[in-house]
């Protein structure tokens, strides 16, 4: 039988927001790349839009557009992930861990952050390799480094480092990460 102080004291630190050095770096770095993803988007809805416009009403498509467009995607979407995985946005298998007791789902919790955070440093150091290896490779019609599409990659791995290791971070004290949206 437990404590009913001790089961009170537990409610009441679990949920409570993280404040820790880290959750006050990591949200305001996610709040910017949720910023400046939803900005590359418009960026790339332009991009095609001009490209669609130069084809068929001025009967001379732009080279460089969807190239630039493939690049601004890789950014888009990995910084997009990234900051999906700090504000666990992203898909979950939630309904089976509501189920569970919750020193039980607490701990598969924990795995799940430690497996994404090992995701992430193989995604950083795979990026920091592939782009080594292009270094000097230019992209077609844009003249730009091959290695600026390796950028995302590393910056996105690194993100999700430091996001999961704030999850754990933040569950190990009994407490939650608010969505830098909040």
């Amino acid at each position: 039988m437990t404590d009913p102080h001790v089961a009170s004291h537990e409610q009441e630190v679990a949920g409570r927001p993280s404040t820790g050095l880290l959750s006050r770096i990591n949200a305001p770095v996610a709040r910017v790349g949720m910023y400046l993803s939803v900005t590359g988007l418009l960026v790339i809805v332009t991009i095609v839009f001009y490209q669609v416009f130069g084809r068929y009403v001025l009967n001379s498509s732009p080279t460089w557009t969807e190239n630039l467009a493939l690049v601004l995607i890789l950014y888009v979407t990995l910084i997009g992930a990234a900051v999906g995985v700090r504000d666990a946005g992203h898909i979950g298998m939630d309904s089976l861990l509501v189920m569970l007791p919750d020193n039980v789902r607490e701990k598969i919790e924990l795995v799940i952050h430690v497996l994404v955070a090992v995701f992430g440093v193989a995604m950083a150091y795979n990026g920091w390799i592939l782009g080594a290896s292009v270094g000097t490779v230019k992209i077609p019609n844009l003249g730009l480094p091959e290695v600026i599409r390796y950028v995302p990659l590393i910056a996105s791995g690194v993100l999700i480092v430091s996001f999961s290791i704030e999850h754990i971070i933040a569950l190990l004290r009994g407490e939650e990460v608010v969505p830098s949206w909040n």
